[in-house]
C-alpha cells in the first residue's frame, strides 16, 4: 500500500463564503442543489464527529430521496466495481447489489479520502463518468462525497487534482446553534444542551492524546450515558466530563421548571450565568403545549433580562413551529405586555 500523503490545498476550503460554515448552512446548500436539480458531484469537508453524513441523511429524508451511504475506506475495489464473470467468451463486470438501479436518491461516498488510491480511482469513475464497468448511475441520483481534512489528524490520502476539480466543495465546521436545533428536536438530555450552551467551545475539541474527546457525535453518546446514570467520560473524555460534573452541581439547584410551565410558581430568575443557560434551555424543552408556552413566556418576560428573553424566544419559536403551535405562540407574545412591542422582532421566525 502506498504511503499516505498530506492532504493538499483542496482540503483547505475555508474561504468558500456561501459554500462554507455551519451544518445548517450545509443542509440549506444541499437542499438548493436538489431543488435546482444540480447533479454535479459534491465534496463535503469537515472534522470527524460533526455530523456530515447525518446532515446528508436528514436532507435526503426531507426531500423524499433514498440514501445509500458507502464507507469507501472499508471497501475493496472489487466491492465497488463488481466481479468479472465469463459469458460467451467475454468477461462482463457484474455490479454490486448495493449500488442504485432505479428511483431517486443520494449516493454518498463517505470517507473518500481515507480510501487507498486504487479505491479512489474506482470512485473517480463514478464521479466523473457516473459509471463504472457496465454499471451506470441512474439519472435521478445525486453523487455526493465526504471526508476529513489532514489538519484533523485523520489518516487521509491526497485527493488527485483532476478528481478534486470535478467537485463542488463545501466546508463545514462544528456549530453550536445548528447542533442545538437538532438536539432540541431529539432526545438529547437537556443538561447536556444547557452545559454546551454555557461552554460552546467544548462542542468539538479534538484531543489527539485521548481516545475519547468532545464532538457533536460524542455528546449525543454522552447524553445516553448521562440518562442511564453513568459518567460521560468514556464518550467525551475526562476533562470535558469533569466540567460537566461541576455544572451538574448548579443544575441541581434550578427553580422548578415544570411548575413554572404550569404557572404555579413565580421564582426570581437565576443570577449565575450557567444556571441562566440551564433555565432557558430547560423551559424551551418543557414548554410543548400552547398553555405551557404561555406560562413560560410570561415568567421569562417578567423575570429575565432582555438578552435572556431573546435567547428563550429564539428556541421557543422554533419549538412552537415544529410542534404546530406557531399561531398560538404569536398570540401569546402579542398578549404579553412586556413582549408586545417586540413582536416584529420575531415575526420572521414565527412566519418562516
Amino acid at each position: 500500500m502506498a504511503p499516505r500523503k498530506p492532504a493538499t490545498a483542496f482540503t483547505a476550503v475555508s474561504d468558500l463564503g456561501a459554500a462554507g460554515s455551519s451544518p445548517a448552512h450545509l443542509a440549506a446548500n444541499l437542499e438548493r442543489l436538489i431543488v435546482a436539480e444540480i447533479r454535479t458531484s459534491v465534496m463535503i469537508w469537515g472534522p470527524p464527529g460533526i455530523g456530515k453524513s447525518s446532515v446528508v441523511a436528514q436532507v435526503a429524508a426531507a426531500q423524499g430521496l433514498e440514501l445509500i451511504d458507502l464507507r469507501l475506506s472499508q471497501l475493496a475495489p472489487t466491492d465497488l466495481r463488481g466481479l468479472p464473470v465469463a459469458a460467451d467468451g467475454v468477461a462482463r463486470w457484474y455490479p454490486p447489489e448495493f449500488l442504485p438501479q432505479s428511483g431517486k436518491g443520494v449516493l454518498l461516498l463517505d470517507e473518500i479520502n481515507m480510501a487507498p488510491p486504487t479505491m479512489q480511482g474506482i470512485a473517480q469513475q463514478l464521479i466523473l463518468d457516473r459509471r463504472v464497468g457496465n454499471y451506470v448511475v441512474p439519472r435521478e441520483w445525486f453523487i455526493w462525497a465526504a471526508g476529513n481534512r489532514a489538519e484533523d489528524r485523520a489518516s487521509v490520502f491526497e485527493m488527485p487534482a483532476p478528481l478534486a476539480n470535478r467537485f463542488i466543495h463545501f466546508d463545514v465546521q462544528a456549530d453550536f446553534a445548528s447542533w442545538k436545533q437538532h438536539a432540541l428536536r431529539s432526545d438529547v438530555h437537556e443538561a447536556i444542551i444547557a452545559f454546551l450552551a454555557f461552554r460552546p467551545t467544548l462542542l468539538h475539541h479534538l484531543d489527539e492524546s485521548r481516545p475519547a474527546w468532545p464532538s457533536p457525535r460524542s455528546w449525543v453518546m454522552a447524553s445516553q450515558l448521562h440518562g442511564a446514570g453513568m459518567s460521560v467520560a468514556s464518550a467525551v473524555g475526562l476533562p470535558a466530563a469533569a466540567e460537566f460534573a461541576a455544572y451538574l452541581e448548579v443544575y441541581g439547584h434550578l427553580p422548578d421548571l415544570d411548575a413554572i410551565c404550569q404557572g404555579r410558581v413565580n421564582p426570581a430568575f437565576p443570577t449565575e450565568p450557567s444556571a441562566r443557560f440551564a433555565v432557558v434551555i430547560g423551559l424551551a424543552i418543557r414548554a410543548t403545549t400552547p398553555d405551557t408556552m404561555r406560562h413560560a413566556l410570561i415568567w421569562i418576560a417578567e423575570q429575565a433580562p432582555a438578552e435572556w428573553q431573546s435567547a428563550f424566544l429564539m428556541d421557543l419559536v422554533r419549538r412552537a413551529r415544529e410542534l404546530g403551535h406557531g399561531s398560538a405562540l404569536a398570540t401569546s407574545i402579542r398578549e404579553t405586555p412586556a413582549l408586545r412591542d417586540r413582536v416584529a422582532e420575531f415575526r420572521d421566525l414565527l412566519l418562516g
